[in-house]
């Protein structure tokens, strides 16, 4: 159960950053320069999933082994230290979470599932 979980939450927290970057695109907001050495703006990269056929192969690339880094050195629980399945502060970054009682970290995580 513990795996289905964790892949749950993780499906979850990618999804919520895909319709972030939805809603930032669409709102016109784009980062400043070039995407390629070709000359290709950010700007000109298209929306939605037509735009990610636009980006040139070695940005596509550059995601690909970003995302790779992550999956393998980032996003899993390293130190042994975490407390609920999906918890990947490894010690590192709190954000006040260890200040919260029981119940309230209990909805948080419900929250998040739900």
């Amino acid at each position: 159960f513990d795996r289905l979980r964790y892949v749950e939450i993780k499906h979850g927290r990618i999804c919520q950053l895909a319709f972030l970057g939805q809603i930032v695109t669409r709102a016109g907001l784009r980062l400043p320069g070039d995407i390629s050495l070709d000359g290709t703006k950010f700007s000109d990269v298209g929306e939605g999933w037509a735009g990610s056929f636009q980006v040139p192969t070695d940005g596509a690339l550059q995601i690909l082994f970003f995302i790779g880094f992550l999956e393998l050195f980032v996003m899993k629980d390293v130190t042994g230290e975490n407390e609920f399945v999906g918890d990947f502060r490894n010690g590192f970054i709190d954000f006040g979470w260890d200040s919260f009682d029981e119940e309230t970290k209990l909805k948080k995580r419900a929250v998040e599932l739900n």
